[in-house]
């Protein structure tokens, strides 16, 4: 499978968003026909105070019910329609559900039909101060999630994570017992954090799994109630190995790569990490794994 991850620089409007997102998706399906194209966290609405993101959020339909909304968000509408328009995966990094007077930090897939196949709720709220005094909490407004959630993409079993979820490498764990072999995240990593950990949490969490991993994230600057702030962009593409095969740098634009399913079986057959865990270390709702004898070796 061909994987495109799309790095933007979004800010409040939520129409000039859509436009961008609208222009480096025709431009990647034209260049490089991706089958997956993944958008990152927050593309609808970065930034601005806590009116603005409730106002720039959406309702949306219940979920599984794949037949066309009479009256779909503005951002819904767009990824279903995109989606449909270029006979595409769309992963539509994350937007604001609404949930109340709350929100979800939501990611909507849609097949190439324009059916929604997949909506996960981000499940680890960032919570954190950063090295040069910011303070970030996103439990003011969001609410957790509580569903691991996958699903199917010409026969490939694909996990949803978000953002700060990369920290949580059980979460990771629960995704490859569930059957991925690929697993995306949409983010807005801080510059702060990103320039120390984006990379070397991406490779982890890809050899932790023997998963692929397309990571596509927000760049440049953009300002929170009066307080500027960036994030890291360097979306990317990283394979079972560890081994980054594509990735953007800063800016907006893009990265494909093609997934190599026969590299996540081989790996896995020469070093089935998933078989060697001592049974606490497994999810009880994993599925039941067939532990080989050792070598001579002892490996």
């Amino acid at each position: 499978m061909k994987i495109s991850v799309i790095q933007m620089e979004p800010g409040l409007s939520k129409e000039k968003n859509t436009a961008q997102a609208l222009q480096l998706i025709q431009a990647v399906v034209s260049e490089d026909s991706p089958r997956l194209v993944v958008l990152p966290e927050t593309w609808s609405c970065l930034g601005g105070d806590p009116e603005t993101r409730f106002n720039q959020s959406e309702k949306l339909p219940p979920p599984g019910d794949t037949s066309p909304p009479q009256a779909p968000g503005e951002a819904y509408g767009f990824l279903q329609r995109t989606a449909r328009e270029h006979g595409i995966y769309l992963h539509g990094g994350s937007i604001g559900e609404r949930h109340g007077d709350r929100l979800f930090n939501t990611t909507l897939v849609f097949s190439p039909e324009g059916h929604e196949i997949a909506r996960y709720r981000k499940i680890h709220l960032f919570n954190a101060d950063t090295e040069d005094g910011s303070g970030y909490r996103e439990s003011v407004e969001y609410d957790a999630g509580d569903q691991i959630v996958t699903y199917l993409a010409d026969g490939i079993r694909i996990g949803c994570a978000i953002c700060y979820d990369l920290r949580f490498p059980e979460l990771f764990l629960a995704l490859r017992c569930a059957g991925a072999e690929l697993i995306v995240l949409p983010s807005a990593f801080t510059l702060q954090t990103g320039r120390d950990h984006w990379e070397p949490l991406l490779r982890a969490r890809a050899i932790d799994t023997q998963c692929w991993i397309a990571a596509a994230a927000t760049s440049g600057r953009h300002t929170e109630v009066s307080e500027t702030r960036a994030t890291f962009g360097h979306s990317l593409l990283c394979d079972p190995w560890g081994n980054i095969v594509a990735n953007t740098g800063d800016g907006s634009g893009w990265a494909t790569g093609r997934m190599d399913r026969g590299l996540t079986a081989r790996l896995r057959a020469r070093m089935p990490l998933l078989a060697h865990r001592a049974p606490w270390e497994v999810p009880l709702d994993c599925p039941k794994i067939t532990r080989p004898p050792l070598d001579d070796n002892g490996a």
